[in-house]
This record gives structure tokens, sequence and C-alpha cells, in this order.
């Protein structure tokens, strides 16, 4: 199954999910017609797919809710990250957010749960 169709199965399964809302985040660069280079996406090495997953605080705080930051990287069932991927994936769990390598709707499924 190509990287593609793994990224749709991902994204169909989970836009199921009311507690989770993930966004397409191509990365790249383009040249204007006026010759100026137009960066889009985060940042190189930043996940296919970014977004959150919103969590119920425990029940000290009042059930009060926080949105957790989400990034899935699909691959290939072969494909590796980057050194800037992986470094990306780092900071994102470093930083206390969800950081998945994905290469089957399995690997996202335990996200459905809520």
């Amino acid at each position: 199954m190509s990287e593609a169709a793994i990224q749709q199965d991902i994204r169909l399964s989970l836009g199921k999910c009311p507690a989770v809302r993930t966004f397409r985040n191509n990365v790249g660069a383009i040249k204007a017609p006026d010759g100026r280079v137009i960066r889009y996406g985060l940042c190189n090495g930043s996940a296919d797919l970014i977004g959150w997953q919103t969590v119920t605080i425990t029940p000290d705080m009042v059930g009060q809710r926080f949105a957790r930051f989400l990034s899935v990287e699909v691959k290939a069932p072969k494909g590796r990250l980057t050194p800037e991927q992986e470094t990306w994936r780092s900071a994102v769990l470093k930083a206390g957010g969800i950081a998945i390598v994905a290469r089957s709707v399995d690997d996202v499924r335990f996200l459905l749960a809520d």
C-alpha cells in the first residue's frame, strides 16, 4: 500500500473520532513568477498530519479539557524517518505531545478509544 493510501485511511479513520482533529501539513517551497521562493508548511521535518487530541483532565481539575498536540508521520511499510523528521518527533515528545510514526490505521487506533 502506498504512503498516500495509508495516509488517506488514517485521515478517514481519525476523522470519525470527535476527540481528535488532524490537518494535512504539506511542507515545501515553490518559486513565484517574480523569482521569490515561497515556503509552506510548518518546517522541514514536521509531520504529515498535525492536530490535537482532546483530553479530559483528572477529577481534581473539575472536568476541564485541554488539547494535546498530535503529530502523525505516515510512512510506507519500509519507509524511514529523515533526520529532520526524527528531530521533530523528539521535540513533540519532549514537549508532552503525541508523536506517532504510522504505517497503517492500526498504529493510530488507540487515539479512537476516547
